[in-house]
């Protein structure tokens, strides 16, 4: 009985089940009025706005079991672009005409269940026109439960298949069924989207955690009757919100949103007809791409003879592009870009067989062509190739970019498969290179866009490895390596794997360079098979047979795994008993450097290594820099999603001061992507081996001596059997280039260099007559060194852009004319450098360069019929124009370079940065809409900490050269609106800079002469005097020097009978003066404990003695040398004095420099003079005005007593008798350990530098406290006033000690570790 009353209630409740499924009924047509809006901008009310609406009638009738007819009615086409709301939509009447035929045919699609299957229409009927069809069918895309009324699914519609939740309300009085669907567009799988120059970049999963650079979401909002018992949508509304900002979209965001309404307006008791027209299956519901991907959003082209309109722009960049940048070039730029883009093979072909004779439009063509990124692109360059039309400049040229900008797809893989076996590439080595390690980066970025690709496209690659490896071919193999490396797939780990010891035998007899190469070839393969890649560097590393280079490697690679917590403890414990101290020192310093990372990718390394850290001994904080080490920097900051990093491997091998190898990478975060920017790396093992050799030399030579043996032999120091330098340089995480330097090169480098002065080569004389006869180049060049797109579907079915591009074209006009006498080529033996040195030559050049850059950041609407977007854009316009005169008098060494005055534009260089809202339909083009973001701000707007509007001009003039220099500042912004960045930099900014001539005397030239050798003196405007009067009492610049080595000598003299046994015996003396110290610092102690504490004396006490003995005496080294000071100088007090004043007097110059001013009234400038004294050993700079009446002067005089002491003085100030410093380096013993001292002295100062006293103060009581915490010892006894002494000895062959005395206290600190190993005896006795 109880099963039978279950069983009645199961089947009553079943009963009351209200089917929730909207159907539509055959034979009849539902008639709709629908409105779809998108619009773009900044979402604050009061900013323009640019947007599309579509407005029609919707007629849907069912025609067949699931197959439905959709047919739009009276459709229109609006644009926008003004203030919202204030603003109107404005009707696009002419494309609504010309695209009405299509949006009026009617279209198929499969409908069941609420579900919107397979859509067909007529060919006729664009990808763009059946889009917004699939925006009203997406709608109807309804997966209704029975049994739920609040759920979560993945709903597939026009954006993907996107997380969507479901809430569903019955209204039992009403009969009516409300559904509230929401999407959240950031969660989708298989989602619908082109990524445009993004393949090399990463997306940064942890960076996004927090914030995010970009959101989107949708609500569907539906009220559901029946109809006959079937349910019906009577209403719908859409809304849906895409926000993006470069930072983060909680500061202010750039924002699309896209509204849709639907209403039921009758039901007919007929159907509605298809067309007659051949039907095909289009896809389903999912948005379809069209030619939007050729189409830039920042200029709408209407192309009706592509071949014709090319020939078009390019005549008006070749034409307006001569002597300066056309300002509006690069967009025009763009727009060439553009156009090929839509050419086929054969236009570009024709187009290029019309020009190509032509220099100037030959190379616009060439620099366009890699840029446009289709596969046209690098068939043209194959094409030219193969039929010789190409130089192999501009073939290296076109590959290096058309490789990696071209769209990969498995046609144009097996186009550069091809061309890299091509037989006549592979007579070219850079070439094939260049080639194939673009193969090896457009198989990363087609997987990037396919993670399905197959593995067959290495199967290439991996033949080769196989092959050069059983022909033990290195440079093949590593070749090879680099492309696997670029490339990325996992499939290359196997191949990879059998070149590693341990894992494959053909290890044992590949050299070390080659296994790097292995290893580093799995690092781009660690960022996507992280836990294949980790097992095999863990293994490597641990095996302590290996070289400690290939551990160190290794080590590197599983870093970029980012090991775990576990994992990074176990390494941390193996390092414990590792036996390579360059392994432990690298290792150690990479986990170290680690612990400090801020990166959003590295914080849980960060955490392993900080964890890993702790069980390691703090000893090894103190090694010496001559081990291998890892250094690791970066900084991120989170609110604006911002960051940088930078790393750098050093690897040595402690037996050579140069490091084996060393690797340096720059890494970015934008937007929640990160990306390697910037890698280089550099081995050196055939400099070690250079380096070795001339160590290996006599211990006893001077370098002077080891330098002409190097330029004598230098043939037989480089080595023959390896390379003495390698390098490679990879940009965005792609190598793009790899070389080497080794002695064929350098001998052939140095053969050509002789060959062509000696006059072998007639390049000499075909400079000289180029110059002779006039050299006038007009020049220019473009670049598009950015272009970054992200398109969208929206709900509406139009395509919503992200996108970044810069463009920039740079052009220069160079006239240069030589004369030079004698006239050298009209002989007839060959022109050598010899002849070049007997010649005057006087070179006359004017030189116009500028430069326009534009760079723009799009986010709205974009296809081929309408464009509606708000757009910032940025412009540098840069325009310099400069004349040079150059006269050389070779045989007398007089040197001559003038700049003469030209005309100037009237601003030199502007910037700008303006945002706009654009509307425009390829049907009207002249009529669009352009309209500033920002609008005035009114009247009774609030004040910010920020201006709305600012306009300034601040102007000074150069008085010695009359040059007037003018700054003009104005900008416009959005900030009383709401106070974020964003709406500060919404709006209009401008910055000029203008030059012009000032009031008065005008200026003729600014000259630079140099005159080398006696002459000099010559060319000195005024005698360089010191002191004027003779009887002044004033020193000289190097009186006190002079007197305080004199001082010195005097004593020494006094006890050189001792100094020898002094010196010979100086660890008793050493120990006995320390000893004594300790008494008195003991003594002195003792009297201050009876005040104090017991803690604290204790820790006075120690740090006193410790202290005391940092303040040991310094013993100088001197010899005989530095008493010939005397000799030179003379015995009478007389010369002595009048040697010391100037050496000008008894000298000639070694060589002056004269900087001039010429104006019409007079001329001003500068004079420098240095003298040489070799029998003295003493040099001289005085630095003065050309002015008869100006005193004021610079001087530096230096001198070299001895090989162990070098004395120098500075002063300035009239006469040079204002202000001095002096400084004084010498080598000695500092407690009985070779070291060096430097000296300081100052006897008066300039009055702004006693300001910083009161900073002084500061520091000096923050280090007291700060110093000691670091390992540093303080001792706060005062010292002399105006003297700070720097102390350095020599520990042990890796540390040293050091000692800093300033006037307040003393800084000491003992085995500070150096970078080097340092190689030298250090007996004082064979010092001395």
């Amino acid at each position: 009985m109880k099963a039978v009353v279950l069983a009645l209630t199961v089947a009553l409740v079943a009963s009351q089940q209200i089917n929730l499924v909207p159907d539509f009924v055959a034979g009849k047509t539902f008639v709709y009025n629908y409105e779809g809006r998108i619009l773009g901008g900044v979402p604050q009310e009061g900013l323009a706005k640019a947007g599309v609406k579509i407005s029609s009638k919707v007629l849907i009738s069912s025609t067949a079991q699931n197959i439905c007819v959709l047919k739009l009615l009276e459709p229109k086409l609006f644009e926008y672009s003004g203030v919202w709301p204030e603003d109107s939509f404005t009707p696009a009447t002419k494309l609504t005409s010309a695209l009405k035929s299509q949006l009026v045919t009617p279209i198929k699609f499969e409908y069941s269940n609420g579900v919107v299957g397979k859509v067909f229409a007529p060919a006729g009927v664009s990808s763009t026109v059946l889009n917004l069809h699939r925006g009203i069918l997406n709608i109807f895309q309804l997966n209704l439960k029975k049994t739920q009324h609040v759920y979560e699914l993945h709903e597939d519609g026009t954006q993907g298949v996107c997380k969507t939740h479901y809430m569903i309300r019955e209204d039992g009085r009403t009969n009516h069924i409300a559904v509230t669907k929401s999407k959240d567009l950031t969660d989708c799988h298989e989602r619908v989207i082109k990524d445009i120059g993004l393949a090399y970049l990463e997306t940064c999963v942890e960076c996004q955690q927090r914030l995010k650079s970009q959101t989107g979401t949708a609500t569907y909002t539906y009220d559901m009757k029946f109809i006959d018992a079937q349910p019906v949508v009577s209403e719908a509304r859409v809304e849906e919100v895409h926000e993006f900002s470069a930072f983060n979209t909680l500061n202010g965001a750039a924002q699309m949103r896209a509204n849709q309404t639907l209403n039921l307006l009758e039901v007919q008791n007929k159907p509605t007809a298809p067309s007659t027209d051949q039907y095909s299956a289009r896809g389903n519901l999912r948005y379809e791409f069209g030619t939007e991907i050729l189409q830039t959003p920042i200029q709408l082209l209407k192309i009706n003879n592509v071949q014709a309109q090319i020939v078009e722009v390019l005549k008006h960049l070749v034409e307006n592009n001569v002597n300066k940048v056309h300002d509006d070039a690069p967009l025009k730029y763009v727009q060439l870009v553009q156009l090929l883009r839509f050419a086929t093979m054969d236009d570009i072909v024709a187009i290029w067989a019309q020009y190509k004779t032509k220099p100037d439009y030959r190379r616009w063509i060439l620099d366009t062509i890699p840029v446009i990124g289709t596969p046209v692109a690098l068939k043209f360059i194959n094409h030219k190739f193969q039929a010789d039309e190409l130089t192999k400049p501009e073939l290296i040229q076109g590959l290096l970019f058309t490789l990696h900008m071209v769209k990969a797809n498995p046609d144009t893989l097996r186009m550069t498969a091809s061309l890299a076996l091509d037989p006549k590439i592979k007579s070219i080595p850079m070439l094939r290179e260049l080639i194939m390690l673009g193969y090896g980066s457009m198989i990363a970025r087609y997987c990037a866009e396919v993670p399905s690709c197959p593995a067959d496209l290495l199967k290439p690659i991996h033949d080769i490895v196989a092959e050069a490896t059983s022909r033990a071919d290195m440079h093949e193999l590593t070749l090879a390596l680099k492309v696997l490396g670029n490339a990325g797939h996992p499939s290359s780990i196997k191949p990879i794997m059998k070149l590693l010891p341990g894992f494959g035998s053909a290890a044992a007899n590949l050299p070390m360079k080659v296994k790097d190469n292995a290893i580093l070839a799995l690092r781009r393969i660690a960022k996507t098979e992280p836990n294949m890649v980790q097992t095999v560097a863990l293994q490597l590393y641990m095996d302590k047979t290996l070289h400690p280079e290939l551990r160190m490697v290794a080590c590197i690679l599983l870093f970029d795994t980012k090991p775990s917590v576990a994992l990074m403890s176990t390494i941390a414990d193996a390092l414990d008993k590792e036996p390579s101290m360059q392994v432990t020192s690298f290792t150690y310093s990479h986990m170290k450097s680690l612990t400090r990372s801020m990166a959003p990718d590295f914080v849980n390394v960060a955490a392993a290594a900080n964890v890993a850290i702790r069980i390691l001994s703090p000893r090894l904080d103190r090694l010496s820099f001559r081990f291998s080490r890892a250094f690791r920097a970066d900084v991120y900051l989170s609110p604006v999603m911002l960051g940088a990093a930078a790393s750098a491997f050093i690897i040595n091998d402690g037996a050579n001061i140069v490091p084996r190898a060393v690797v340096a990478k720059s890494r970015a975060y934008l937007a929640g992507a990160a990306s390697d920017v910037l890698e280089v790396g550099v081995r050196t093992e055939g400099l070690q081996q250079v380096v070795t050799k001339i160590q290996a030399g006599n211990e006893n030579t001077d370098w002077m001596t080891k330098i002409k043996h190097i330029m004598k032999d230098w043939r037989n120091l480089l080595p023959t059997n390896q390379p003495l330098a390698s390098m490679y340089v990879k940009l965005l995480g792609q190598e793009i280039a790899f070389g080497q330097i080794d002695k064929h090169l350098i001998e052939s480098v140095m053969e050509q260099a002789a060959q062509v002065a000696t006059g072998k080569r007639e390049y000499l004389r075909e400079i000289v007559r180029a110059l002779q006869i006039g050299i006038d180049v007009q020049y220019s060049k473009p670049m598009m060194p950015a272009e970054v797109r992200r398109i969208l579907p929206t709900a509406v079915g139009l395509p919503m852009e992200f996108s970044h591009y810069t463009a920039a074209v740079a052009a220069a006009s160079i006239n240069v004319q030589a004369t030079i006498t004698p006239h050298l080529h009209k002989q007839t033996e060959p022109i050598t450098l010899d002849h070049l040195r007997k010649t005057n030559v006087e070179l006359h050049a004017e030189a116009r360069p500028s430069i326009v850059m534009q760079t723009f950041a799009v986010i709205g609407v974009n296809t081929a019929f309408i464009q509606a977007a708000a757009i910032a854009k940025g412009k540098i316009h840069i325009n310099v124009p400069g004349k040079l005169s150059v006269r050389a008098e070779l045989p007398k060494n007089n040197f001559k370079v003038e700049l003469v005055p030209v005309a100037c534009p009237d601003h030199v260089a502007t910037i700008s940065f303006e945002t706009v809202a654009v509307a425009r339909n390829v049907e009207d083009l002249p009529s669009q809409r352009v309209v500033s973001l920002a609008p005035p701000a009114p009247s009774d707007a609030q004040p910010t900490w920020f201006p709305t509007s600012f306009q300034r001009t601040l102007c000074g003039v150069i008085p010695k050269i009359r040059t007037r220099a003018c700054l003009d500042i104005s900008f416009r912004n959005a900030g009383f609106i709401h106070n974020d960045l964003i709406y500060y930099i919404v709006g209009h900014h401008t910055v000029r800079i203008s030059v012009s001539k000032a009031d008065g005397p005008a200026l003729e030239r600014l000259e630079l002469e140099v005159q080398l050798g006696p002459e000099a003196a010559e060319k000195l405007s005024k005698g360089i005097s010191l002191v004027q009067d003779e009887g002044s009492e004033e020193s000289n610049i190097l009186l006190r020097l002079r007197e305080m080595l004199k001082a010195g000598l005097k004593n020494i003299g006094s006890s050189s009978s001792s100094s020898s046994s002094s010196i010979s015996s100086n660890q008793s003396p050493s120990n006995s003066s320390s000893s004594s110290s300790s008494k008195r610092s003991r003594s002195s102690s003792s009297s201050k404990i009876s005040s104090s504490s017991s803690s604290s004396s204790s820790s006075s006490s120690a740090r006193t003695s410790e202290a005391t003995s940092t303040r040991g005496s310094f013993q100088q080294f001197h010899k005989n040398k530095y008493l010939a000071l005397e000799e030179v100088a003379g015995t009478s007090s007389s010369s002595f004095e009048k040697q010391a004043k100037l050496l000008g007097d008894s000298v000639p110059p070694a060589f002056a420099i004269i900087a001039r001013a010429v104006r019409t009234d007079r001329a001003l400038g500068y004079q420098l003079a240095a003298y040489l004294d070799k029998s003295t050993s003493r040099v001289q700079i005085v630095f003065s005005s050309t002015a008869q009446n100006d005193k004021w002067k610079i001087c530096a005089d230096g001198v070299l007593p001895s090989k162990h002491k070098i004395a120098a003085k500075l002063a300035w100030g009239v006469d040079c008798q204002e202000y001095s410093v002096h400084a004084k380096i010498e080598t000695g013993l500092h407690e009985s350990k070779l070291a060096a001292r430097l000296k300081l002295k100052w006897e008066r100062l300039p009055e702004i530098l006693n300001i910083l006293s009161i900073y002084t103060k500061r520091t000096s009581d923050y280090i007291t406290v700060v110093a000691p915490l670091v390992g540093i010892s303080v001792d706060t006894t005062n010292n002399k006033n105006r003297q700070i002494v720097l102390i350095v000895s020599i520990s042990d062959k890796d540390s040293v000690n050091i000692v800093f005395r300033c006037p307040k206290m003393t800084l000491s600190r003992k085995n500070v570790p150096l970078p080097i190993c340092l190689s030298h005896d250090y007996d004082q006795h064979a010092a001395l």
